[in-house]
C-alpha cells in the first residue's frame, strides 16, 4: 500500500457497518456520524484479524459485535452483530478456509435476505468461486466455540507472521521449519502428549508419522489444532 506524504486524513481503520436498506447492505460513518451509503456489494483485501463477541457501547446500550479486520486500499473493520446472520455466515465461511487460503486476498460480499437479514459470502477473487459451507444444524451449533476457533486460526497466522519477520530475511527454509517445530514442541508439552499420541494423530490426519514430513501448510494446521486443544481445556483428553 502506497504511503502518501503531506497533509491528509488521519491514518485509522475505516469502520464498515452491516445493515440492510432498500438499496444497500452496509455503510460507513462520516466524522459527524452521518451514514455514508456503500452501494458496492463486495470488499476485497487481506484479512488481518477478527474479534468475536466484542462488547461495544451503542446508543441502545451494550451489545456484542464481530469485527473483521481487512487490509485493502486502506485498513477496514467490518462490524456486525454477533447474533446476526452476517456474522454467523462469516464464521462458517472462515472456518471452511485453510490457513494457506487465509494468507491470500479474499472478497467479502454482502447478500440481502428476507426482511432485515444480510448474509456474508466469501469469494476467491482470482477464481470467482465462493466458499462452500453448510447451514445444517446451525441452530444447535456452539457459535461461541466456533468464533473462538476461527479467531485462533486467523490471529495465529498474524502472530506467526510477526514471529517469522523477526527472523533474519536470509533465514533458510530449514530454519523456518525448525521454528515451527519448536512451537509445536511447546504446545505438545503443554498438552502432555506422548510421542506416540503425536505420531498417531499425524498418521490419521495427514498420513505421516513425523512432523518433519509435514508441509508448511500442514505444520501450521497442526499448530492451530494444538492451540485449539489448549484453549478448549482438552489437555487431559485423547487427541484423536
Amino acid at each position: 500500500m502506497e504511503v502518501k506524504l503531506g497533509f491528509g486524513s488521519v491514518p485509522k481503520p475505516q469502520y464498515v457497518f452491516v445493515s440492510k436498506e432498500s438499496d444497500r447492505c452496509w455503510y460507513m460513518l462520516s466524522d459527524d456520524t452521518k451514514q455514508i451509503p456503500i452501494y458496492e456489494r463486495a470488499l476485497t483485501g487481506v484479512i488481518t484479524g477478527i474479534e468475536v463477541n466484542k462488547k461495544v457501547e451503542t446508543s441502545h446500550g451494550e451489545t456484542e459485535k464481530t469485527d473483521l479486520h481487512i487490509l485493502a486500499d486502506k485498513p477496514y473493520v467490518i462490524r456486525s452483530g454477533s447474533e446476526s446472520y452476517f456474522s454467523k455466515s462469516l464464521l462458517l465461511a472462515l472456518d471452511a478456509l485453510t490457513s494457506e487460503q487465509l494468507h491470500q486476498p479474499l472478497t467479502i460480499a454482502v447478500s440481502p435476505g428476507e426482511k432485515t437479514i444480510v448474509f456474508c459470502t466469501i469469494y476467491n477473487p482470482v477464481t470467482y468461486r465462493s466458499v462452500d459451507f453448510s447451514w445444517d444444524g446451525h441452530k444447535e451449533l456452539a457459535w461461541q466455540a466456533l468464533g473462538q476457533k476461527v479467531s485462533l486460526k486467523i490471529n495465529r497466522i498474524q502472530n506467526l507472521n510477526q514471529e517469522t519477520i523477526q527472523i533474519s530475511a536470509n533465514t533458510t527454509a530449514s530454519e523456518i521449519n525448525a521454528v515451527l517445530k519448536a512451537q509445536s514442541d511447546t504446545h505438545l508439552a503443554q498438552l502432555n502428549w506422548t510421542p506416540e499420541q503425536g505420531r498417531e494423530y499425524l498418521q490419521q490426519k495427514y498420513g505421516k508419522r513425523s512432523r518433519l514430513q509435514l508441509t508448511d501448510t500442514e505444520i501450521l494446521d497442526f499448530i492451530d489444532y494444538l492451540k485449539l486443544q489448549l484453549t478448549s481445556n482438552c489437555s487431559n483428553s485423547h487427541p484423536i
